[in-house]
């Protein structure tokens, strides 16, 4: 995957990374022209910004998170970053969602604008139920498809194990998306302030309104007059 590195201050490194992951036939450097990148600067974020070319080839042949994790988690890893969230768009917040099914542990939290999140039978069998927290999850997925598997995970967000802890999750869609039944069901899950919405459907003029909201409560760290950041190597 080919990424494109915005650091918060020239010549230093933040402790905190940001990896953007764009929707399906979006364009990393979307992020720079819809105004997130320069949000994550008004806000003052201590956090670098990393826009990553996860185009929809790598979610067709399922190569996905390997090479979220081999290109990108791991050489940050091994940079120095303390703290990496995954801010995903469309099928970019799917591939986040699915990032962590699959390699639990590797980052610190999760924005998911307006997330794919699968096929529309299941959040119908899920709704059909009474929601997120009443359904009752097969205990053998009848296929293989990640979306079977995505949704019995999802639903630890509503029964938090100490045991087996989930990173932070905040969720931003438009009230008219064409996935908006599904996001209802993720948002019922989720604790108070984790959930945002906005008028509008599935594009950049909602999720850029929503990303600037969600800044304001995020637990990311701000600069202060004397941040001690690491230089760059």
């Amino acid at each position: 995957m080919d990424t494109h590195l915005h650091a918060a201050r020239p010549g230093h490194r933040s402790n905190t990374l940001l990896v953007f992951l764009p929707g399906a036939f979006l364009q990393p450097e979307e992020f720079e022209r819809e105004g997130f990148v320069n949000a994550v600067r008004e806000r003052d974020v201590a956090a670098d910004v990393l826009l990553v070319d996860a185009n929809v080839s790598y979610y067709y042949d399922q190569s996905f998170v390997q090479r979220l994790s081999d290109d990108v988690l791991a050489p940050a890893k091994a940079q120095g970053y303390g703290a990496i969230w995954l801010v995903g768009i469309s099928i970019g917040g799917f591939g986040a969602l699915t990032h962590e099914l699959s390699r639990p542990g590797l980052v610190d939290g999760i924005v998911a604008l307006a997330p794919y999140l699968g096929r529309r039978p299941i959040g119908a069998e899920i709704h059909k139920a009474g929601g997120l927290r009443a359904w009752k999850a097969p205990e053998a997925p009848s296929d293989d498809e990640i979306d079977r598997k995505l949704w019995p995970w999802l639903q630890r967000y509503a029964y938090p194990e100490p045991s087996h802890p989930m990173p932070p999750l905040y969720l931003g869609y438009g009230l008219a998306d064409r996935f908006a039944s599904n996001h209802q069901l993720l948002a019922e899950a989720l604790p108070q302030g984790h959930v945002f919405t906005t008028e509008g459907g599935h594009d950049w003029p909602q999720w850029s309104r929503l990303w600037r909201s969600m800044l304001h409560v995020l637990p990311l760290p701000l600069h202060a007059p004397h941040d001690a950041e690491l230089a760059l190597n």
